[in-house]
């Protein structure tokens, strides 16, 4: 059971708020929903909007060498046996035979419950931050039921790709807890097949795109002829991309259908690729920072040289700690020449980049930052939420609630609020205010209920500013109270000021 400070217990308050406050829907919710899908609501939708702008004004206006492209989520199937994904893109499945449940192989832990030295039987857990614990207490359980005595060694967790063919036949399913029911882990490919045109034979498969940046090397080419760049260089693209995940988990953390914000970045062949890897690294870093995300829930992962693709020189993840543990947000992949070499290849178009100081053709390498707008979202909730006990206008205890987005991804940044809606003269004010801050940025309008249960409205939103119109406003200087979100503190200003504020906060 979850207590009220479990990290279970906060990610579903957060995913309640999300639904309370309309930033995310399940998909299809009167049909009873569809898993691995999900819907953004009006607060949602704006806030992903702030995301996917904030990243765009950051990576492509505010730089000289990186420049757009918007690549279309189908493409030739040619493009995906080309990259490898048609072959490769695959994740290790394992089924329940009699719960008909499927898992991710690399998702799903097992251990062998020892008992002075021998082995007695087997445990499984699902992947959580507790998987060891939770085996540890299902072998406990295990060894009591069977009444076995002796003394229990500490379970040692391995997950279902490193099962030994004898061991499958052994394990327990999670769904059933008993064990026989698991089939040995095979590929499946995640990518959704469709079919193109009148016919729906093998000439007319095609997929929906499992990523972005295909689109930026099949068009590498027309960047080059069309955009006056030069290297270094990248091409950058904001779209949907979609992976038949076995399963999807963790709300909006992994789904079916995502949005991606990807950039490869062209370099020389005889480039400092390590030096410009780690360039990288600290501006997505940096950037993530300038959006409110705090320092002391990031970290750095290096993919091990084992583990990295045979053409991949190096990848660094920069991890997040949500609520259900420390998890990928955002890779930066030094990928060499690999995609441009195959594209070429199978093409038979060259993909090659004309050096006017040396008169040579070669092909560049590239580094690409890959991240997902969804998880940038989620991450942005979690860090954002808060819950703590205020003083109302009588001096009564009462929880707020509060998101404490960076003013930058703040789905609403000024909230107008009228001191009272009965008095003509303050609710002109206000809607000539309101009116004039909607032309730049997106500004709510409430009228309605005591100002101490509107102002409990926007912290629970995220407004990082309430400005009310009140009786001071229209009998002496025209100034107004400006309330803090995030201090709750409130002081008199004009409206130059205001606008000032706002231009320095929101960029």
């Amino acid at each position: 059971m979850a207590t009220a400070d479990s990290p279970t217990d906060l990610m579903e308050r957060i995913v309640a708020l999300c639904k309370r406050r309309g930033f995310i829907f399940p998909s299809s919710e009167i049909y009873g929903g569809f898993n691995g899908f999900f819907d953004y609501g009006p607060l949602g939708a704006e806030l992903k909007k702030n995301i996917r702008d904030c990243w765009w004004n950051d990576m492509v206006r505010r730089r000289d060498d990186i420049v757009g492209l918007e690549s279309s989520i189908i493409m030739h199937p040619k493009v995906w046996e080309a990259s490898g994904h048609v072959a490769g893109f695959t994740d290790p499945l394992v089924d329940c035979k009699v719960s008909k449940q499927r898992y991710r192989a690399d998702q799903l832990f097992f251990a062998p419950v020892v008992v002075d030295g021998k082995t007695v039987g087997y445990v499984s857990a699902l992947e959580s931050e507790r998987t060891t614990e939770d085996l540890q207490a299902a072998a406990e359980t295990f060894k009591r039921k069977k009444a076995i005595q002796g003394k229990i060694e500490p379970v040692r967790p391995r997950d279902m790709t490193e099962a030994k063919p004898e061991e499958i036949a052994l394990i327990p399913s999670p769904a059933t807890g008993e064990p026989g029911s698991l089939t040995a882990p095979r590929s499946f490919n995640m990518m959704f097949q469709t079919n193109v045109g009148a016919m729906t034979d093998g000439s007319s498969v095609a997929y929906l795109r499992p990523e972005t940046a295909q689109g930026m090397f099949v068009d590498f080419k027309n960047v080059v002829d069309t955009g006056r760049v030069k290297l270094p260089f990248g091409i950058a693209q904001i779209g949907k991309s979609f992976r038949n995940e076995i399963t999807p988990r963790n709300f909006i953390f992994r789904s079916r259908e995502f949005e991606q914000m990807e950039m490869e970045y062209f370099i020389h062949e005889d480039a400092d690729w390590k030096k410009c890897h780690d360039e990288w690294i600290e501006w997505c870093r940096n950037w993530l920072l300038s959006i409110g995300l705090p320092e002391s829930h990031l970290s750095l992962y290096a993919h091990p040289k084992e583990k990295l693709a045979f053409y991949s020189k190096g990848t660094v993840d920069i991890m997040f700690k949500y609520p259900f543990g420390v998890q990928e947000l955002w890779g930066i992949a030094a990928r060499g020449n690999y995609d441009l070499t195959q594209h070429a290849t199978a093409s038979g178009k060259p993909m090659e980049y004309f050096d006017e100081a040396t008169k040579k053709k070669f092909v560049p390498h590239v580094i690409e930052p890959a991240v997902g707008v969804d998880r940038i979202l989620l991450a942005a909730l979690c860090a954002a939420y808060a819950e703590e006990d205020v003083k109302d206008e009588k001096g009564n205890v009462e929880k707020r609630t509060v998101l404490r987005f960076s003013p930058r991804l703040a789905p609403i940044k000024v909230a107008v609020l009228p001191l009272m809606k009965n008095k003509p003269e303050i609710v002109d004010v206000a809607e000539k205010l309101y009116r004039r801050l909607k032309r730049k940025w997106n500004v709510f309008y409430d009228e309605s209920g005591a100002i101490g249960r509107r102002y409990r409205r926007q912290d629970e939103i995220g407004t990082p500013w309430c400005v009310t119109i009140d009786f001071e406003t229209i009998e002496k200087d025209g100034t107004f109270t400006l309330r803090e979100r995030d201090t709750m503190q409130q002081r008199r200003i004009m409206e130059p000021e205001l606008l000032q504020l706002l231009e320095e906060k929101v960029y």
